[in-house]
């Protein structure tokens, strides 16, 4: 029989705070292009959205602050983070060395249903490339990945892989959008790291095989018309 204290640990955990709903629905808007750069976030308007009171809205725009999603401005408030190319160039270049780490980390830990799983998403992403779409093509990348580094033992660097990530979603259109060509390579590249990873290569290997994954996109963007054309993009 489950005593009152279970039931109540239960009903917590399934339950998200005032604070997490507010989190949530600001994160899902400023990821999904709905409050894109710059956008203002009033704490008053969103707070009667959620039919909640201004301060776990404001413990929400603290978090995605922290998160690098959000700036606040004296006499101006909060705003969600414009993306201009030298902060994808820094997102990227930070994005190579932590993602880099964790996927050497994470290597040991994944099983064969794990490269079972890449392996179908990057198959995915082969797919994509006959009529390209940028968008999808993008969130298979994430997917990928992700069944990658979440099998990184180190909590610290995960997190500094997810606010990377994070820090990429701001920008609305996907850089593939500029680079399509690169789409190619990239899953050509996913091969050769799973199979880097099938092979039990050393952890220096996988790590440096991941940052210059990593980096040659951005060095694809960086050296495209598309970079010249749209200096910003946010």
């Amino acid at each position: 029989m489950t005593s009152l204290t279970e039931e109540i640990a239960v009903t917590h955990t399934l339950v998200p705070s005032k604070a997490e709903r507010a989190y949530v629905y600001i994160k899902d808007n400023i990821t999904n292009g709905t409050f894109g750069p710059g956008f203002r976030l009033v704490l008053g308007q969103t707070a009667a959205e959620l039919d909640i009171s201004a301060v776990p809205v404001r413990e929400a725009i603290r978090r995605l602050e922290a998160e690098g999603l959000v700036t606040f401005t004296q006499n101006v408030g909060a705003q969600v983070v414009a993306t201009d190319a030298r902060e994808y160039r820094y997102t990227m270049e930070t994005l190579s060395l932590v993602e880099g780490m964790a996927t050497a980390m994470a290597a040991p830990f994944l099983e064969a249903s794990d490269i079972a799983s890449a392996r179908a998403i990057n198959a995915e992403m082969r797919e994509v490339l006959t009529a390209f779409d940028a968008k999808q093509f993008t969130a298979l990348n994430h997917d990928f990945h992700s069944v990658i580094f979440e099998h990184c033992s180190n909590l610290h660097i995960l997190d500094l892989v997810h606010r990377g990530w994070n820090r990429l979603a701001t920008i609305r259109e996907s850089m593939f959008t500029y680079i399509p060509g690169r789409a190619q390579d990239s899953v050509r590249e996913h091969d050769d790291l799973l199979s880097l990873i099938e092979s039990g290569a050393d952890a220096l290997t996988i790590e440096l095989a991941a940052r210059e994954h990593r980096l040659s996109t951005l060095r694809a963007f960086l050296e495209s018309p598309g970079h010249a054309e749209h200096p910003s993009v946010s």
